[in-house]
């Protein structure tokens, strides 16, 4: 399981961007969280109950049909407040669909950042990517090593662990 990959990960490299060629340690904390598919996510239906449809004139440029003809909508989302109004089409029944579509973007943002904020308190015991807290080091050089330092196990094959093959790593 990827689960033990969770903590900070070291790496020793000479820097490609020193003209001295020192050697540079850059730290990277690695998190491992179950990822949820946006689809699940998007299979949003708003309840008509849950709507607040409010027509009105486009203005704007548009000739006569705009001074006459209630073709904008505004649709607001009862449950949370989001409101969204749309008067890009001449149809009301069209600037409806697209403001129902923007409407259900900005539910899928906002069920986002709901979910950010779970990940965010998941999160919350996270020990920070610097000195002393690292679980594994990768050094490129002067030699190449790769080492785990919770369970001592070594490899000297740095590229391939870097690929992605860390099955000697893993519990």
């Amino acid at each position: 399981s990827l689960r033990s990959e969770h903590g900070t990960h070291r790496l020793v490299r000479l820097s490609p961007f020193n003209a001295a060629n020192k050697r540079q340690t850059s730290f990277a904390g690695v998190e491992v969280v179950p990822l949820l598919p946006d689809d699940q996510l998007l299979s949003i239906d708003i309840p008509p109950s849950d709507l607040e449809v409010t027509t009105m004139r486009a203005g704007g440029a548009g000739g006569q049909n705009v001074n006459k003809v209630e073709s904008a909508v505004r649709l607001r989302h009862t449950p949370t407040g989001l409101t969204v109004r749309c008067q890009q089409e001449r149809s009301q029944a069209r600037n409806r669909e697209l403001g129902l579509a923007l409407l259900k973007a900005k539910l899928l943002l906002l069920a986002r950042e709901q979910r950010a904020e779970s990940v965010a308190e998941l999160r919350a015991g996270a020990a920070s990517a610097s000195w002393g807290t690292q679980i594994r080091s990768y050094v490129l050089a002067p030699y190449r090593l790769v080492k785990d330092l919770r369970t001592g196990h070594e490899a000297t094959n740095v590229q391939d662990v870097l690929d992605g093959r860390i099955e000697g790593f893993i519990d």
